[in-house]
């Protein structure tokens, strides 16, 4: 039986889901928020954990895959997914927070790689549209969340608290100070009491800037909606 006509029609078949969502930035923000709003609202331990990593794990596979990125790194992604998902059930079963955060890394290193991917694809875009815009600012609101688990594990392994004066905090406060922040809206409420929240504090708040003004403010000026529907009319005739 010859396998390799199986190996490569298996193959053709990933490549054609693939293209169906090419470019999905939308879709990409779309999972992101859900992830926010899951993160925000349901505890990270126990099973809420287990379905903050299901949502996480979803938005860092499409966002590969939106990102044409090789096959190999989506099927990576897929394994590396199931695993962290594996370890958080293993951790909600026994309430062992160990496999929790050994999850938590896999899942977090993933969504960081896969946001990566996405800003590749966009800077090296050819044309600006919607997509191309909608992409950047998945790549920004997931920065928010990445400083915010950043924020988190550090409050976990430090001995003194991570916030000055604040009363026990839940983990929807790490992702309110950190997206608060990255726009330097800076309410005040919650401050880091030292080194190195104060230090990390500092570096998400001129990479917020940097993002919006170079990046996302770039590509709205490039932006120029309705041109390619008006180069598909052209064509057609």
């Amino acid at each position: 039986m010859d396998r390799s006509g199986t190996r490569g029609s298996e193959g053709e078949r990933w490549i054609q889901r693939a293209e169906r969502v090419t470019d999905a930035f939308g879709l990409v923000l779309g999972l992101v928020l859900i992830t926010f709003i899951l993160t925000s609202l349901i505890s990270n331990t126990g099973w809420g954990s287990v379905l903050i990593m299901a949502a996480t794990g979803a938005t860092s596979i499409v966002a590969l895959t939106s990102s044409q990125a090789p096959l190999r790194y989506v099927h990576a992604a897929i394994y590396l997914s199931a695993l962290s998902l594996v370890l958080a059930i293993v951790g909600a079963a026994s309430g062992a927070d160990v496999w929790l955060d050994l999850g938590a890394v896999v899942q977090v290193t993933l969504l960081a790689v896969a946001m990566a991917a996405v800003l590749i694809r966009v800077v090296t875009a050819v044309e600006v549209n919607a997509r191309v815009i909608l992409g950047a600012i998945s790549v920004y609101t997931v920065l928010g969340l990445l400083f915010g688990f950043t924020y988190e594990a550090i409050a976990r392994v430090q001995d003194s608290p991570f916030f000055e004066g604040a009363p026990p905090l839940q983990h929807g406060d790490f992702l309110f100070f950190s997206y608060t922040t990255l726009t330097t809206t800076g309410y005040g409420d919650l401050v880091p009491s030292g080194q190195p929240g104060e230090m990390i504090a500092t570096f998400e708040m001129l990479i917020g800037q940097i993002f919006l003004v170079t990046l996302v403010a770039g590509l709205v000026s490039l932006w120029r909606p309705g041109e390619g529907l008006k180069r598909r009319r052209e064509a057609r005739r």
